[in-house]
């Protein structure tokens, strides 16, 4: 068994084309998110899955794979699936899916899934990461998902909204979704031939599919947010955190 990054990059962006080749400190940023992945220990290769041959260019150039994919795939994870076949990934190999929009991701909260599959085979299909927040803004603003999990830190719910709801205002902690992901190559194939859910059609989150079809999702706290270019205004502030870290 062996552990690779995978990182979904698509050129084309309704709200940001272009944008993993966008500059971040004079770099391209699927570059500077591909530095940060060679950082993390425990992991036995880094791909990126584009449909873009610029963007596959600079990928080779700074010493990670490229691997192909088609451009009008549906979802990222779909891109995840189809490039895990195309490199020849085992069943039980395990990929951590980092997101090609985060150029100042720590190391740190990769290895925190690649452990949590190290030390726990067997008990869930799927991990992923969640933060402690405070700020009510934050916690009321539905571009923030929230999660909720149980005893053993396997997720209960995932939403835009704020759960859970305090009704008599007692104090409890909010805690954000961090978009990282880990599972096996068996099951990124599994996840994408099951039919989208009712709770993920109503909340616009891929994740829910799992949970709707009884899969474990185990949550691993991080103590670092994440920091996503999701609209060119979000570039300095990557640019701040790079340079501050």
């Amino acid at each position: 068994m062996k552990t690779v990054i995978l990182i979904p990059a698509r050129f084309g962006s309704t709200r940001f084309p272009g944008k993993p080749l966008t500059l971040i400190n004079g770099k391209p940023m699927i570059e500077r998110v591909i530095e940060r992945a060679k950082l993390t220990k425990g992991a036995d290769a880094i791909y990126v899955a584009t449909d873009d041959k610029r963007i596959a260019d600079v990928v080779e150039s700074a010493g990670a794979f490229a691997v192909m994919t088609d451009s009008d795939l549906p979802s990222g994870t779909d891109r995840i699936n189809q490039a895990a076949q195309r490199i020849g990934l085992n069943d039980e190999d395990i990929i951590i899916n980092l997101q090609g929009d985060q150029p100042v991701v720590d190391p740190n909260t990769l290895e925190q899934l690649i452990e949590l599959f190290k030390n726990h085979p067997g008990e869930f299909e799927m991990a992923t990461l969640a933060f402690q927040i405070t700020d009510a803004k934050q916690i009321a603003d539905p571009n923030q998902v929230k999660v909720v999990f149980d005893n053993q830190h396997n997720a209960l719910y995932f939403s835009r909204s704020t759960i859970p709801h305090g009704r008599d205002q007692a104090e409890f902690p909010v805690y954000k979704h961090l978009g990282i992901y880990g599972y096996s190559a068996g099951f990124v194939n599994t996840f994408a031939h099951l039919p989208m859910g009712r709770l993920e059609s109503l909340e616009k989150l891929e994740q829910l599919r799992a949970l709707e079809n009884g899969y474990k999702i185990r949550i691993a706290i991080s103590g670092i947010d994440s920091t996503e270019v999701d609209t060119p205004s979000d570039v300095q502030r990557a640019e701040q955190t790079l340079q501050l870290g």
